[in-house]
């Protein structure tokens, strides 16, 4: 089993090369948001409870997949309400059941981080979307988190997703499986 982890600032197309793996690999994707709109429908974004349920979310679908050799690929944004211990915690929960973690740093200069912030697809995700939200983000320490160590590193306006996708597949030398995740399966 392997986590696909791909890392980067708001922006960066984490989402946009997920799918795109996703594509090509038929891994599931457990995208950031997922996670993060399930808990801020009851809990508010920061709060004691929110981080302590988003980090159990996440960690427990990991172990279940590691316990069930089911590969996925997992979009995350480091910032400020993520425990530092989070890393540490996702690589014992996935190590523990014989799976491995592959940390792949997606990377983008501020001048195209902020041409991108205000696409419309990143407002209707919930994402942050618009330039002057972004500038408060990082400038209010946001994006503060500790460094975490790349097995790849992805300029992603060096490549097209589709592209950044083949570099991934190819660099970590992922197999596609035979069939497509399937969300909802035909009743038999």
């Amino acid at each position: 089993m392997k986590l696909i982890f791909l890392y980067g600032p708001p922006a960066c197309g984490k989402l946009t090369v997920a799918k795109s793996l996703a594509a090509l690999t038929n891994y599931p994707l457990f995208h950031n948001h997922l996670a993060l709109d399930a808990v801020t429908s009851v809990f508010p974004f920061g709060s004691e409870p929110f981080v302590r349920l988003r980090s159990l979310y996440w960690l427990a679908m990991f172990e279940e997949a590691a316990r069930q050799d089911r590969s996925l690929i997992f979009t995350f944004a480091p910032e400020r309400t993520v425990p530092d211990s989070f890393i540490e915690e996702a690589r014992a929960a996935v190590e523990g059941h014989g799976g491995k973690v592959c940390f792949v740093e997606l990377q983008v200069s501020p001048q195209g981080q902020m041409q991108r912030v205000e696409s419309p697809d990143r407002k209707a995700s919930k994402k942050i979307h618009s330039r002057e939200v972004l500038r408060k983000f990082i400038a209010g320490g946001g994006a503060d988190y500790p460094p975490i160590p790349a097995d790849l590193t992805i300029d992603t306006e060096a490549l097209a997703p589709d592209a950044a996708a083949r570099a991934i597949m190819q660099a970590l030398s992922l197999a596609p499986l035979p069939q497509p995740h399937v969300m909802y399966p035909d009743p038999e």
